[in-house]
């Protein structure tokens, strides 16, 4: 297992949702600038607002640190006001996109078909997609986790080619546990992560190695022993990720976890 877990690349990814101003936001990827050796060993990125694209390049691009969007269109261009191409976003540097969210699921009634479109639009621009799964506290108490994070998975898993597909990121997010402060269990949460790595290998063996990240009320206290877990890669990380201290903390946690 060890062996296996050290073909996978390990990630801490920052999903600053709809937060930031121009101010705040220099201070904290300043600071985040700092993480030093820890990118020797963990992978870092911030997924910011779009308008704050051209001044995440201007800071970051002489740096370890990646960037990139809560999401593209499903669309290369056209008459689709208010949506972000995924060239779009390359054009600023980005290399990573957001699709799939719980939050985009929930109030923009995006279906898993949709989502799978999304990812195969950002790898096409050469992004690399962090395709967001997870079940709500319902699905949870009815035992239909794996029945519904299985047909999330799937919509892609069918989409996609196999070629495509281990370019993907994946991150389970239980909706219970986003912005709740309750997060899930390590067991919770690797059983999972451990289903998900069953289901992509399924596909083709190679997709064992896929990077899985788990997100949800992470935080300094507990990345440890989540970032630990035999199928888990690292994290998406919310609120968190909006204090550089807490967050750098969270990438230093990804650093030093050995696989239990």
């Amino acid at each position: 297992m060890a062996n296996e877990r050290a073909k996978r690349t390990k990630w801490v990814v920052g999903n600053w949702k709809m937060h930031g101003r121009l101010a705040e936001n220099e201070a904290l990827l300043r600071a985040l600038l700092q993480a030093g050796s820890v990118t020797e060993t963990v992978r870092i990125g911030v997924c910011v607002p779009a308008p704050y694209l051209a001044q995440t390049e201007a800071l970051l691009r002489s740096g370890p640190l990646a960037w990139g969007v809560q999401d593209v269109s499903a669309y290369a261009h056209g008459a689709y006001t208010g949506e972000t191409a995924a060239e779009m976003a390359a054009e600023f540097g980005a290399t990573l996109a957001i699709v799939g969210h719980s939050e985009r699921r929930a109030y923009h009634g995006e279906t898993s078909e949709v989502v799978a479109l999304k990812a195969q639009r950002a790898l096409a621009a050469g992004l690399t997609p962090i395709v967001c799964v997870g079940e709500t506290l319902q699905q949870r108490e009815t035992g239909a986790t794996q029945a519904v994070v299985g047909a999330q998975i799937d919509a892609v898993l069918d989409t996609l080619s196999v070629q495509e597909l281990a370019r993907i990121v994946v991150a389970y997010e239980p909706v219970w546990a986003i912005g709740t402060g309750k997060s899930a269990t390590v067991d919770e949460a690797q059983q999972v992560h451990a289903f998900l790595r069953a289901r992509l290998a399924a596909k083709d063996a190679g997709l064992g190695d896929v990077t899985l990240l788990y997100g949800g009320s992470v935080k300094p206290d507990n990345a440890e022993a989540l970032f630990g877990q035999a199928d888990i890669d690292g994290g998406l990380i919310g609120g968190a990720s909006l204090k550089s201290h807490d967050f750098l903390a969270i990438c230093m946690a990804a650093s030093t976890a050995r696989a239990v």
